[in-house]
């Protein structure tokens, strides 16, 4: 199939050995209802495009139940991992790792979530500096109205944070950000990107003056930051949760386009260059 014909939100395209792998939420009933679970496409030129192959399928020993959201794919330690939200009905939503033998291998849970039990958290990422384990997070506006980016050092196992979560940033920091409901601002999809100057670009999505968008943030010491926000969105209207990858010799930035009810969000990729502190799309 064509990338045009992918239905998905908040993509992300791990590469491997020249294969592009796509995951993201592609439940039908991501919003309410039942989730079935998350579906995974291949590449090999970000045009054309097998599948969908199911890699996670809800079932009754699983915890959740509902808004199974933006699956993150990474490699550690010799097994694939799927960072991704979930939620139950009466139960805060959590971020939880899924693991398997290969990337479009079958995924099955770490023990538990490993954000915070007592917090509504999500769409946690996963960077490793000096090979230590870190996720970064976002703990969501329900909670604290001004969405909050927290980072934490992972276990070994991924199913819990060692020592207390570090606030890294809160959305109305900010200059581009605006309530989404008038009065509690949104924290999406942290993505984190080492630029070739050593220091660390945060792609991350909240609602801009034009609707949903593609912001950033950059650090001169490491993940732990401080993090400077930049004034102005990568994407400022009715797209976002987006991250970076490499790919055929170009780094390329995915995010979901338009953000609209479910059904008619796409997968799309913009070439991308590095501008001093930042990702600059190309046209």
């Amino acid at each position: 199939m064509l990338r045009e014909d992918i239905v998905i939100r908040d993509p992300f395209l791990f590469a491997e050995n020249g294969t592009g792998y796509l995951v993201g939420t592609t439940d039908e009933t991501c919003w309410q209802g039942k989730a079935a679970g998350f579906l995974g496409y291949r590449t090999r030129d970000l045009v054309h495009f097998e599948g969908p192959f199911s890699l996670f399928e809800a079932s009754r020993g699983f915890w959740a139940d509902e808004n199974f959201w933006a699956p993150e794919l990474h490699a550690y330690g010799g097994k694939y991992y799927l960072f991704a939200s979930f939620k139950r009905q009466g139960k805060p939503r959590a971020s939880q790792a899924l693991v398997s033998d290969s990337p479009f291998g079958k995924y099955t849970p770490a023990a538990k979530p490993f954000t915070p039990a007592q917090w509504n958290c999500l769409d946690a990422t996963l960077y490793l500096e000096n090979g230590i384990p870190y996720t970064v997070f976002c703990r969501e506006w329900v909670d604290c109205s001004d969405g909050e980016m927290y980072l934490g050092r992972l276990n070994a196992s991924f199913d819990g944070l060692i020592g207390k979560p570090q606030l890294l940033f809160r959305a109305s920091e900010a200059e581009w950000t605006v309530p989404h409901n008038g009065k509690d601002y949104i924290t999406d999809g942290p993505f984190i990107y080492p630029l070739k100057s050593g220091k660390l670009l945060m792609l991350w999505s909240s609602m801009g003056k034009k609707g949903y968008a593609l912001g950033s943030a950059v650090s001169e010491n490491g993940i732990k930051g401080p993090w400077k926000q930049h004034k102005t969105p990568l994407f400022e209207e009715n797209g976002g949760h987006g991250m970076a990858f490499f790919f055929m010799g170009k780094t390329y930035v995915a995010l979901h386009c338009p953000n609209q009810p479910r059904g008619s969000e796409r997968p799309v990729f913009y070439e991308a260059e590095e501008r001093e502190d930042e990702l600059v799309l190309k046209k």
